[in-house]
């Protein structure tokens, strides 16, 4: 029996919730492929996100950003400017992974612009604080201070920790 795209969508979606990454992945390879044959190339870039995020999980970040590369060029042209910002950010992510620290900030900076766009603010505080973590690990203390102090200013309900933190960071600058 031959499955839909749609269902290759759910079984890769429930092999990723057991964990099942190896499977999902490929559950989410072909149902990439089988869209992209039937011209459908939105769904065809969010099935490569999927595929992205399910070989990061399974320790595989070159294919994952192999998966993710110019797949925000796809959700731009149908402007698509979330899945564009969480392409961007699943891209970061493998970046972040292989170690390429300088394009995972761009590519966070990138997700967290287009975040912005759409006020999705506690998205954009997420890619922010991702960002902020790199510049932290890589010895960039002041710049990681002003990347945390904006991912906390773009948060539409900080947290009672997030506002002791922001007021702390005050002193920084």
């Amino acid at each position: 029996m031959t499955l839909t795209p749609a269902q290759l969508d759910e079984k890769g979606k429930q092999s990723f919730n057991d964990s099942e990454f190896d499977e999902a992945a490929e559950a989410f390879r072909q149902a990439a492929e089988a869209y992209a044959l039937a011209k459908e190339d939105a769904l065809a870039a969010e099935m490569k996100n999927n595929l992205s995020v399910a070989l990061l999980q399974a320790d595989k970040p070159q294919e994952a950003l192999s998966a993710a590369l110019n797949t925000d060029k796809v959700f731009e042209s149908v402007k698509d400017v979330k899945k564009q910002a969480m392409a961007f950010g699943n891209q970061a992510a493998a970046l972040e992974a292989l170690k390429r620290y300088d394009e995972a900030v761009a590519a966070y900076e990138r997700s967290a612009e287009l975040f912005a766009q759409i006020n999705e603010g506690d998205l954009r505080a997420l890619v922010m604080k991702s960002a902020a973590a790199i510049k932290l690990k890589t010895g960039k203390i002041t710049e990681s201070a002003f990347k945390m102090m904006g991912s906390l200013d773009a948060k539409d309900n900080p947290s009672f920790f997030e506002r002791i933190l922001k007021f702390f960071l005050r002193f920084v600058k």
